[in-house]
């Protein structure tokens, strides 16, 4: 493919089709992707495959799965299924169904990850509903077909997959009991069949969408989320996304680290209620311990799970940095971008250099589009780190959507030594 030829038309087409802007993935994106399906049709001149997918819808979805990168695992960013649990626990009036959205899905994770949270929480089998909509046709059919390997299970707790999977030739498939929870079908967020009117949710997952987008687009897709939503639901979005939704009627709802939204208009979830003064108590009977092999067996905990208040140890005394980052995460929380960075540049000149500080620095720039601050904050927090899996995380998908494959595949064999390390 002639490299100096322009791909304008493309770029529109892709635009129209899906939203993808251009400013965000990069044009050598693209490019890989025209030249590899050019290569597959044996069409080596661009106009002639211009005419070519102009013409041929199959072609044109073709297209657009060359130019989707899926990455994604179960319970990524464990804490948005937690803020999910939580807010449906305390807003879910009688006993409808529930319906759950997961927008973009890839390739099943997500919308797996949400069946198990619930039903680890106690909602039980058939309550709810979880439409899982994607672009890609190829995704779509590596989530029904629903075998996952080692990279789709990281980080330290995955005890779930003994609950939830069965063993199958290639790596490990959900229980039909997960899978049955789940609904898939082709479509984005600005299709026809995502229109207000047609479904309307308890909670949205939208996460790392909107970082393909222009503002335009951006604001497009949080209008359509807002139609979609039930007025007491609930929209996560990813953390380098979570200064958006404020700008077109949402309200943040403070879940650490879950980047959750509600309507303006409704009302948030109410605040954690203060901890109530524990009274004096007897000294405990003294309890016979329990053989080894009975200790054995008791099954592993269930992270969504509702569980007893536990009684408030006394507070130890205050560490002003760890505070002061508490903060920053609480600021990013809410989507304060402004405030975040500035934030995170006082925590740097008061308390010195702290990986974590950097990745929430990093953060900022990278919502803002300051592409080269964010990968140098991100950098930063990996030097002082190495093994930061958020930081790795976020520079390898920015790497992506900058079209450095070569870069961001490192990154992700680095994720992948550290799932190793940590028994995955």
């Amino acid at each position: 493919m002639d490299e100096a030829a322009p791909i304008r038309d493309f770029e529109k087409l892709l635009r129209d089709t899906i939203g993808l802007s251009m400013e965000t993935v990069g044009a050598s994106v693209i490019r890989h992707a025209l030249k590899r399906r050019m290569t597959a049709c044996a069409i080596p001149d661009l106009h002639a495959y211009w005419a070519f997918v102009t013409g041929n819808p199959a072609e044109r979805q073709e297209l657009v799965d060359a130019v989707i990168v899926p990455e994604t695992w179960f319970f990524r960013d464990r804490e948005a299924f937690g803020a999910m649990v939580r807010h449906l626990r305390e807003n879910r009036v009688g006993n409808r169904p529930l319906k759950l959205l997961s927008l973009p899905c890839s390739t099943g994770e997500e919308p797996y990850s949400i069946a198990m949270a619930l039903l680890d929480a106690g909602f039980p089998d058939g309550s709810f509903q979880i439409d899982a909509i994607d672009v890609s046709s190829r995704n779509l059919v590596h989530a029904q077909r629903a075998i996952y390997g080692r990279n789709s299970f990281r980080g330290a707790d995955i005890a779930f997959r003994n609950r939830y999977f069965e063993a199958a030739e290639g790596g490990f498939r959900p229980h039909d009991s997960v899978r049955r929870q789940v609904r898939f079908r082709l479509g984005n967020v600005l299709a026809a069949e995502t229109q207000a009117g047609q479904d309307i949710y308890d909670v949205a997952f939208c996460r790392n969408l909107l970082i393909y987008f222009d503002r335009e687009t951006q604001g497009a897709a949080l209008v359509r989320l807002r139609q979609m939503l039930a007025d007491d639901g609930l929209l996560l979005v990813g953390p380098a996304e979570s200064g958006l939704p404020a700008l077109c009627g949402f309200a943040s709802v403070r879940f650490p680290r879950a980047f959750a939204f509600v309507k303006a208009r409704a009302k948030p979830a109410k605040a954690a209620e203060p901890p109530v003064a524990r009274k004096p108590r007897s000294a405990p009977a003294q309890t016979a311990l329990l053989p080894r092999a009975q200790v054995a067996s008791r099954p592993a905990p269930r992270p969504f799970e509702r569980k007893p208040d536990p009684a408030q140890p006394s507070a130890p005394a205050p560490d002003r940095a760890a505070a002061s980052l508490a903060e920053i995460e609480r600021t990013a929380d809410a989507g304060r971008l402004t405030e975040l960075r500035a934030a995170a540049e006082r925590h740097i000149a008061e308390f010195g250099p702290a990986p974590d500080a950097f990745y929430w620095l990093g953060l900022a720039h990278d919502a803002a589009d300051a592409t080269e601050d964010a990968m140098r904050n991100y950098r930063k927090a990996l030097y002082l780190a190495p093994d930061h899996q958020r930081a790795l995380a976020q520079l390898r998908l920015l790497q992506q959507r900058l079209g450095d494959h070569s870069g961001a595949k490192a990154l992700a064999d680095r994720l992948d030594r550290l799932a190793k390390r940590s028994g995955t």
